[in-house]
Protein backbone atom coordinates (compact mmCIF):
# COMPACT_ATOMS: atom_id res chain seq x y z
CA UNK A 1 0.00 0.00 0.00
CA UNK A 2 3.11 2.17 0.79
CA UNK A 3 5.03 1.63 -2.11
CA UNK A 4 1.51 2.32 -4.33
CA UNK A 5 1.37 5.24 -2.58
CA UNK A 6 4.93 6.52 -3.29
CA UNK A 7 4.63 5.72 -6.72
CA UNK A 8 1.05 6.88 -7.68
CA UNK A 9 -0.15 8.71 -5.04
CA UNK A 10 -2.26 12.15 -5.46
CA UNK A 11 -0.73 15.94 -4.35
CA UNK A 12 -3.41 17.87 -2.50
CA UNK A 13 -2.50 21.04 -0.80
CA UNK A 14 -3.76 19.54 2.25
CA UNK A 15 -1.97 16.97 2.48
CA UNK A 16 1.09 18.94 2.76
CA UNK A 17 0.32 21.33 6.21
CA UNK A 18 -0.38 20.33 9.47
CA UNK A 19 -2.13 23.40 10.46
CA UNK A 20 -5.54 21.89 11.77
CA UNK A 21 -7.41 24.57 11.13
CA UNK A 22 -6.44 24.06 6.97
CA UNK A 23 -7.55 20.30 7.67
CA UNK A 24 -10.78 20.78 9.42
CA UNK A 25 -11.49 23.54 6.32
CA UNK A 26 -10.20 20.68 3.38
CA UNK A 27 -12.61 18.11 5.89
CA UNK A 28 -16.21 20.33 5.54
CA UNK A 29 -15.08 20.78 2.23
CA UNK A 30 -14.30 17.51 0.84
CA UNK A 31 -17.99 16.28 2.18
CA UNK A 32 -19.87 15.15 -0.49
CA UNK A 33 -17.74 16.94 -2.80
CA UNK A 34 -15.22 15.75 -5.08
CA UNK A 35 -11.19 16.90 -4.83
CA UNK A 36 -11.34 18.98 -8.48
CA UNK A 37 -14.02 21.09 -6.80
CA UNK A 38 -12.77 21.48 -4.17
CA UNK A 39 -9.08 22.38 -4.86
CA UNK A 40 -9.72 26.17 -6.21
CA UNK A 41 -12.28 26.81 -3.47
CA UNK A 42 -9.81 25.56 -0.68
CA UNK A 43 -7.18 27.50 -1.70
CA UNK A 44 -9.31 30.68 -2.39
CA UNK A 45 -10.93 30.20 1.05
CA UNK A 46 -7.92 29.71 3.13
CA UNK A 47 -6.47 32.70 1.33
CA UNK A 48 -9.40 35.12 2.39
CA UNK A 49 -9.61 33.19 5.86
CA UNK A 50 -6.52 32.20 6.45
CA UNK A 51 -7.48 31.15 10.21
CA UNK A 52 -10.34 31.06 12.42
CA UNK A 53 -10.40 34.84 13.78
CA UNK A 54 -10.31 36.20 10.04
CA UNK A 55 -13.56 34.17 9.35
CA UNK A 56 -14.94 34.85 12.59
CA UNK A 57 -14.90 38.47 11.97
CA UNK A 58 -15.88 38.35 8.45
CA UNK A 59 -19.53 39.10 6.55
CA UNK A 60 -21.77 35.66 6.18
CA UNK A 61 -22.35 36.95 2.73
CA UNK A 62 -18.54 36.58 1.76
CA UNK A 63 -18.56 33.65 3.14
CA UNK A 64 -21.15 32.65 1.18
CA UNK A 65 -20.12 33.89 -1.94
CA UNK A 66 -16.79 32.37 -1.69
CA UNK A 67 -18.43 28.65 -1.21
CA UNK A 68 -20.91 29.40 -4.09
CA UNK A 69 -20.03 26.12 -6.22
CA UNK A 70 -19.06 23.45 -3.74
CA UNK A 71 -22.99 23.14 -2.33
CA UNK A 72 -24.71 22.17 0.89
CA UNK A 73 -24.02 25.89 2.24
CA UNK A 74 -24.82 24.42 5.48
CA UNK A 75 -21.16 23.46 5.50
CA UNK A 76 -20.37 27.04 4.99
CA UNK A 77 -22.40 28.43 8.01
CA UNK A 78 -20.86 25.49 10.07
CA UNK A 79 -17.28 26.59 8.94
CA UNK A 80 -18.32 30.14 10.18
CA UNK A 81 -19.66 29.14 13.38
CA UNK A 82 -16.65 26.93 14.19
CA UNK A 83 -14.47 29.42 13.78
CA UNK A 84 -16.27 31.97 16.01
CA UNK A 85 -15.65 29.19 18.80
CA UNK A 86 -12.13 28.62 17.55
CA UNK A 87 -10.94 32.07 17.67
CA UNK A 88 -13.06 32.62 21.27
CA UNK A 89 -11.25 29.62 22.51
CA UNK A 90 -7.54 31.31 20.69
CA UNK A 91 -6.73 27.55 20.80
CA UNK A 92 -7.67 24.69 18.09
CA UNK A 93 -8.57 21.16 20.40
CA UNK A 94 -6.41 18.15 20.03
CA UNK A 95 -9.01 15.74 21.53
CA UNK A 96 -11.94 14.31 19.44
CA UNK A 97 -14.36 15.12 22.66
CA UNK A 98 -13.55 19.06 22.09
CA UNK A 99 -13.48 18.56 18.12
CA UNK A 100 -17.43 16.95 18.54
CA UNK A 101 -18.54 20.27 19.60
CA UNK A 102 -17.57 22.13 17.22
CA UNK A 103 -20.67 23.02 14.59
CA UNK A 104 -20.66 20.93 11.67
CA UNK A 105 -18.01 17.84 12.71
CA UNK A 106 -18.66 14.71 13.33
CA UNK A 107 -16.79 11.84 14.02
CA UNK A 108 -15.19 11.25 10.77
CA UNK A 109 -13.89 15.14 10.73
CA UNK A 110 -12.69 14.63 14.03
CA UNK A 111 -10.60 12.00 13.90
CA UNK A 112 -9.48 13.00 10.51
CA UNK A 113 -7.95 16.27 12.06
CA UNK A 114 -6.71 13.97 14.94
CA UNK A 115 -4.94 12.19 12.58
CA UNK A 116 -4.01 14.40 9.81
CA UNK A 117 -2.98 17.43 12.04
CA UNK A 118 -2.26 15.78 15.08
CA UNK A 119 -0.48 12.85 13.91
CA UNK A 120 -2.87 10.45 15.97
CA UNK A 121 -3.97 6.86 15.34
CA UNK A 122 -7.38 6.65 15.52
CA UNK A 123 -9.81 4.34 13.12
CA UNK A 124 -11.08 6.45 10.22
CA UNK A 125 -13.35 5.58 7.58
CA UNK A 126 -14.08 7.35 4.66
CA UNK A 127 -15.69 6.53 1.32
CA UNK A 128 -12.57 5.33 -0.29
CA UNK A 129 -10.77 3.85 2.63
CA UNK A 130 -14.30 1.70 2.90
CA UNK A 131 -14.00 0.63 -0.97
CA UNK A 132 -10.48 -0.75 0.34
CA UNK A 133 -11.60 -3.06 2.78
CA UNK A 134 -14.77 -3.88 0.91
CA UNK A 135 -12.65 -4.66 -1.98
CA UNK A 136 -9.88 -6.81 0.11
CA UNK A 137 -11.67 -8.49 3.43
CA UNK A 138 -15.29 -8.56 1.68
CA UNK A 139 -15.22 -9.86 -2.08
CA UNK A 140 -19.07 -9.95 -3.24
CA UNK A 141 -20.40 -9.72 -0.01
CA UNK A 142 -23.56 -7.31 0.07
CA UNK A 143 -24.52 -4.93 3.05
CA UNK A 144 -21.38 -5.06 5.24
CA UNK A 145 -21.45 -2.58 7.78
CA UNK A 146 -19.28 0.05 8.85
CA UNK A 147 -19.01 -2.22 12.47
CA UNK A 148 -17.25 -4.84 10.19
CA UNK A 149 -15.29 -2.46 9.32
CA UNK A 150 -13.99 -0.70 11.78
CA UNK A 151 -12.07 -3.41 13.51
CA UNK A 152 -10.20 -4.35 10.06
CA UNK A 153 -8.76 -0.53 9.64
CA UNK A 154 -7.75 -0.63 13.50
CA UNK A 155 -5.31 -3.60 12.74
CA UNK A 156 -3.76 -2.69 10.01
CA UNK A 157 -3.93 0.74 10.95
CA UNK A 158 0.21 2.14 10.42
CA UNK A 159 0.47 3.67 14.11
CA UNK A 160 3.78 5.59 13.74
CA UNK A 161 2.34 7.22 10.77
CA UNK A 162 -1.32 7.93 10.42
CA UNK A 163 -1.81 10.29 7.92
CA UNK A 164 0.74 8.54 5.24
CA UNK A 165 -1.09 5.51 5.53
CA UNK A 166 -4.78 6.63 5.51
CA UNK A 167 -3.75 9.00 2.57
CA UNK A 168 -2.50 5.65 1.01
CA UNK A 169 -5.73 4.05 1.23
CA UNK A 170 -7.59 6.66 -0.22
CA UNK A 171 -5.34 6.98 -3.23
CA UNK A 172 -5.79 3.24 -3.72
CA UNK A 173 -9.44 3.36 -3.06
CA UNK A 174 -10.21 5.78 -5.59
CA UNK A 175 -7.57 3.54 -8.31
CA UNK A 176 -10.33 0.66 -7.37
CA UNK A 177 -13.16 2.40 -8.00
CA UNK A 178 -11.33 3.55 -11.62
CA UNK A 179 -10.44 -0.40 -12.42
CA UNK A 180 -13.11 -2.39 -11.00
CA UNK A 181 -16.15 0.01 -9.93
CA UNK A 182 -17.59 1.12 -6.58
CA UNK A 183 -17.18 -0.99 -3.98
CA UNK A 184 -19.18 1.24 -1.60
CA UNK A 185 -22.70 0.05 -3.41
CA UNK A 186 -22.09 -3.07 -1.23
CA UNK A 187 -21.92 -1.05 1.71
CA UNK A 188 -25.13 -0.98 4.32
CA UNK A 189 -24.78 2.56 4.37
CA UNK A 190 -24.68 3.11 0.58
CA UNK A 191 -27.10 5.81 -0.71
CA UNK A 192 -27.16 7.45 -3.99
CA UNK A 193 -27.09 10.99 -4.11
CA UNK A 194 -30.47 12.86 -5.04
CA UNK A 195 -30.79 14.58 -8.59
CA UNK A 196 -29.99 18.35 -8.05
CA UNK A 197 -32.39 19.30 -9.88
CA UNK A 198 -35.39 19.90 -8.74
CA UNK A 199 -33.98 19.38 -5.09
CA UNK A 200 -34.49 21.14 -1.85
CA UNK A 201 -30.44 22.05 -2.22
CA UNK A 202 -31.20 24.22 -5.49
CA UNK A 203 -34.01 25.89 -3.70
CA UNK A 204 -31.88 27.12 -0.62
CA UNK A 205 -28.63 27.94 -2.85
CA UNK A 206 -30.74 30.32 -5.06
CA UNK A 207 -32.50 31.82 -1.67
CA UNK A 208 -29.10 32.43 -0.71
CA UNK A 209 -27.71 33.54 -3.79
CA UNK A 210 -30.64 36.39 -4.20
CA UNK A 211 -30.71 37.45 -0.49
CA UNK A 212 -26.87 37.87 -1.35
CA UNK A 213 -27.56 41.20 -2.77
CA UNK A 214 -29.81 42.88 -0.56
CA UNK A 215 -32.66 42.15 1.86
CA UNK A 216 -36.25 41.03 -0.34
CA UNK A 217 -39.54 39.54 0.80
CA UNK A 218 -41.32 36.79 0.27
CA UNK A 219 -43.56 37.56 -2.49
CA UNK A 220 -39.80 38.97 -4.38
CA UNK A 221 -38.19 35.95 -3.93
CA UNK A 222 -40.98 33.46 -5.20
CA UNK A 223 -41.29 36.27 -8.25
CA UNK A 224 -37.78 35.89 -9.17
CA UNK A 225 -37.54 32.41 -8.75
CA UNK A 226 -39.04 28.82 -10.57
CA UNK A 227 -39.93 27.57 -7.73
CA UNK A 228 -43.79 27.10 -6.36
CA UNK A 229 -44.19 29.57 -3.44
CA UNK A 230 -45.08 26.82 -1.07
CA UNK A 231 -41.32 25.41 -2.00
CA UNK A 232 -39.44 29.19 -1.36
CA UNK A 233 -41.72 29.59 1.93
CA UNK A 234 -40.54 25.98 3.18
CA UNK A 235 -37.17 26.69 2.20
CA UNK A 236 -36.75 30.28 3.76
CA UNK A 237 -38.39 28.61 6.94
CA UNK A 238 -35.49 26.02 7.02
CA UNK A 239 -33.06 28.24 6.49
CA UNK A 240 -34.46 30.82 9.24
CA UNK A 241 -33.94 27.77 11.39
CA UNK A 242 -30.30 27.43 10.61
CA UNK A 243 -29.56 31.18 11.27
CA UNK A 244 -28.63 31.45 7.26
CA UNK A 245 -31.22 34.46 7.27
CA UNK A 246 -32.98 36.75 9.35
CA UNK A 247 -36.51 38.14 8.80
CA UNK A 248 -37.31 41.67 9.96
CA UNK A 249 -40.41 43.51 9.36
CA UNK A 250 -41.33 40.67 6.83
CA UNK A 251 -38.32 41.00 4.64
CA UNK A 252 -35.34 38.31 4.85
CA UNK A 253 -31.75 38.66 4.64
CA UNK A 254 -28.60 37.31 5.14
CA UNK A 255 -27.87 37.14 8.90
CA UNK A 256 -25.80 34.66 11.36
Amino acid sequence: MLGFYAEAGRAFPWRSTRDPWAILVSEIMLQQTQTERVLPKYLAWLEAYPDPASLAEAPLAGALELWSGLGYNRRALSLVRAASLLASAGSFPDEEEALLDLPGVGPYTARAVLAFAFGKPVVLIETNIRSVFLHEFFPGEEGVPDSSIAPLVGATLVREDPRTWYYALMDYGVEIKRREGNPNKRSAHYAPQSPFADSNRRIRGALLKALASGASDGDALAAALPFSRERVDSALAELKAEGFVAEIGGAYRLGR
